[in-house]
Parts: structure tokens; sequence; C-alpha cells
């Protein structure tokens, strides 16, 4: 490939979350401005765009979820070819994209909860975090129930996903009414037997990991008392906050310390200082079990060797999510990325992995490339890297010109793929906001669940070739 091809490109992303479509928007605005046009096609698993925004923010965030006007003005450009309801890996390869693009870009995500090696973490009523969100988000591939008839549950972690977790079972669904949450959802949490909700943390109250607005709203959940320990602050003294954002959330802490009980119907307590050690239970869920920590130091803990347990009836693990192998792609299986450096993916089992040959004209961006961290408008700095090296890669010469013709919908028509597009995600947004606004709770909108609906919705509302 000669430097001259860079005047028009043609590139794959796969994965349409605020990743994928940042991806494709820099790249459009990168090669236009180095004198070239581009043409891009953004494949996702689910009949949907939007990935993490609509499938992984709980529905009383419309601040955050307001991030989806500026991703669909990227996408409504027309720049972007939307196609959805596609698995790349089942419906068309890695390398069948590779042969019809110059560049494939992996912006799948992280998806799955990561792992907490500890006795009874199987136990029956024991919950990965990411699978609740899936659920009260109305994902499409997990199951429309979730059982809620306990009354003590732990969430663990000190996250913003813990928080999301722990607040919406706290919540009552009075609160949630005129949201976008599902039906069916909506109908979970109304007979929710949660009384307390308890959040543990392995770190002080100095180290936490939340951001200050999520942390500031849990306390104004209606008929709901934050409860914390005195002991847990005992360390604080000449203790100055790393960052100012720490600073705003320790003062936070300290006003829910003197803040008298209201009686409230639920309580959400908040411990730090606990390391888990065990889920108690033989059949099911009913307890758990904590190291109680100590600073050691650089924000690090370590254990003092006194043990406390808990009865709860449920657990929820929020201490990470962990990447989906991409087929085909080197994947990392300690990290939970595929395989890179500085979004160049590698032929190697470990991203760390310098020396291995790059994978020519495969890329990756967003959560699968640096690892779960960060939030989502850190995507937009992480796509500028990995679209610089490959429109450096194009210029160089350094990509594979395609070498099969034709539209990549002509392979999906033959293998019969019910592929979704940007024409039907505008049919089935306009129907679930119909349905929002004709909901006895007037809503903005209500989300379809089961994606064969959605297939259907969008396909009927939109021009499909045949």
């Amino acid at each position: 490939m000669t430097s001259s091809t860079l005047q028009h490109l043609r590139v794959a992303i796969v994965g349409a979350g605020p990743a994928g479509i940042y991806a494709g928007n820099i790249l459009t605005h990168a090669v236009v401005e180095a004198g070239g046009t581009v043409g891009i096609d953004l494949f996702e698993t689910l009949p949907a765009p939007y990935g993490l925004i609509r499938y992984g923010v709980a529905p009383d965030h419309p601040r955050i979820k307001g991030i989806v006007n500026s991703l669909h003005e990227m996408l409504d450009a027309g720049t972007t070819r939307f196609i959805g309801n596609v698995e790349v890996g089942r419906d068309i390869s890695i390398d069948e994209l590779k042969e019809r693009y110059d560049a494939v870009i992996l912006a799948t995500g992280a998806i799955r909860d990561a792992a907490l090696d500890i006795p009874g973490i199987d136990l029956p009523g024991s919950y990965g975090a990411a699978d609740f969100v899936a659920w009260f988000d109305g994902h499409p591939d997990v199951p429309t129930a979730w059982t809620l008839d306990q009354r003590e549950v732990a969430v663990i972690g000190n996250g913003n996903v813990a928080l999301d977790v722990a607040r919406m079972l706290a919540k009552h669904s009075v609160d949630l009414r005129l949201t976008e949450i599902p039906d069916n959802v909506l109908a979970g949490l109304e007979s929710s037997a949660v009384t307390d909700v308890h959040v543990f943390g392995r770190r002080g109250p100095a180290d936490i990991k939340f951001t200050p607005i999520e942390l500031r709203e849990l306390g104004e959940v209606p008929d709901v008392d934050i409860v914390v320990d005195d002991e847990d602050f005992a360390y604080l003294e000449g203790v100055t906050p790393a960052t100012n954002q720490l600073k705003v959330m320790l003062r936070i802490l300290e006003s829910w310390r003197t803040r008298e009980a209201t009686g409230a119907s639920r309580r959400l307590h908040l411990h730090f200082y606990h390391s888990p050690v065990e889920v108690l239970g033989s059949e099911r869920v009913e307890g758990l079990r904590f190291e109680r920590t100590e600073p050691a130091g650089d924000g690090r803990v370590r254990g003092t060797g006194e043990f406390r347990e808990y009865p709860v009836q449920q657990v929820y693990r929020a201490v990470g999510y962990y990447g989906t192998p991409v087929i085909d792609a080197p994947f990392d299986e300690k990290a939970g990325v595929v395989s890179n450096v500085e979004g160049r993916v590698k032929d190697a089992a470990t991203t760390g992995d310098v020396d291995a040959p790059v994978v020519t004209g495969l890329y990756a961006t967003g959560w699968i490339k640096r690892g779960p961290v960060g939030l989502i408008g850190h995507t937009k700095s992480d796509a500028m890297e990995t679209i610089a090296h490959l429109v450096a890669d194009a210029a160089a010469g350094r990509l594979s010109a395609p070498t099969v013709e034709g539209d990549v919908l002509d392979v999906l028509d033959e293998r019969e793929v019910a592929y979704t597009t940007w024409d039907g995600w505008l049919a089935l947004d306009a129907h679930e906001r119909a349905l929002g606004a004709g909901h006895v709770h007037t809503r903005e909108r209500v989300k379809v669940v089961p994606r064969d609906e959605q297939v259907a919705i969008s396909r009927s509302g939109a021009l499909i070739r045949t």
C-alpha cells in the first residue's frame, strides 16, 4: 500500500458504544484533514447502538445518558454506516472483514464481571454486578426476571458501579417510574423485599473510587437512611486527601456521620476497611466474612487479623469488569484485553509484549484496549491515540489493501443475518418514545427488551435490501 491510498480508506469498527462511535468520528476528521476520504461500517452485536450508555448506565441518570445526543449526531451525519445485530466471529469473521477493509478497529468493551476468588462466591444468591446492571437496563440477552426476595444484601466494591447497584437496590420503585426503566424491571423492583443494603470496600474513606456527584446523589434517595460507622474514620486524623474530588467526598461522608436517622424504611450502610474472605452458606448465601484492614501507606491496606461476619442473603460483586475475547483476535487473558501496544494489536499472549509483531490492519480502542478504567469521556483521548497510529500506518503504506470487492451487506444477506440499520434504530427509537408518551407514568421512553422485538421493529421501520 502506498501513501496515495490514504485518499480513500475503508474501515470496519466492531462495537457501537461510545468507544467505537468516537473512533469513527475522530477517524473521519483525521482522514479529511489529511486530504482523503473514508467509508466506515460500524458493526454491533446488539440491534441498537450506544452500548454502555444504553445498557450500562442506571436509568435514573439521564444526565449521563445525555451523551447519547452527541453520539446520535455523529452517527446521523451519514459518514458512518451502522450495522446492528451482527456478531463478528459468528456471523462474519475478522479475517473476512480484513479482506474487505483497509483496517479493522475492535471497540467491543468489557461486559463481564471480574472474578472474585473467594470461597462460596458461586453460591446461589451471589451475583456479578454486570448481570444486575444488564437486567435493570433491559439488556436483551439476560433473563427478564430478577429475584429480590431477601431483606439484607451486600455489594462488594467501592466504585461507581457499586454505587449504582446499591442505589438501585435501595431505591423505591415509585422514584423510578418516570425514568426509561423497562416495565418488567419496574415490576421486579416493586416487589422487592430489600430493607438493608451494605456496601463494603477494602480501603478507607479517603481512598474511595466514586465520583462526588454519584456519592452525593446517594444521600438524596427518598426514604433511605445512610449509615456509616465512626470506627471507619479513625485513621483519617492528619490525612490529606490526594485530590480535590476526594476532599469533597470526604466532606460528604463526614456530614453523614452526624446526620440523624429518619426512621426510613430502607437503610444503606457504607463499610470501609473490609476485605472479603468468604461467602458463607451451605445451600445458598447466608452471610459474608471479612478481614478488617488498616492503612499501609500510599493508599494500600493490610490485613489486621480481625475477622467479622455479616448476615446477608444476597451478594453483588462490583470489583471491576473483564473484557470478552474477540474470536480470532490475540487476547491477554490476565489483563482481559486484546493484546496491543497503543492501539496497534499485537500477535502476542500479553499486551506487554512490545516485541511481538503487529497484526497488520487490526487496531483496538476503549476498554478492550486498555481495560475497564476511566469514565466515558476518556474514550475520546484513547481513540485519538489509536486513530493517529492507523492514519500513520496508512500514510506509510503499512496497511494491506482490500482483496475482496463488494458490499459486506451482500455477505450478510446471503447468510440470512437479520441485521439492523441506522434507519432501523430511528424507527425503534421513535417506537420506544411513543411507548413512553402513552405510558400511565409519562416517560421519555420505555425500552423494548426482547431482541426479536427490537429487530422486528427496526427492520419493519427501515428500508432493508431485498
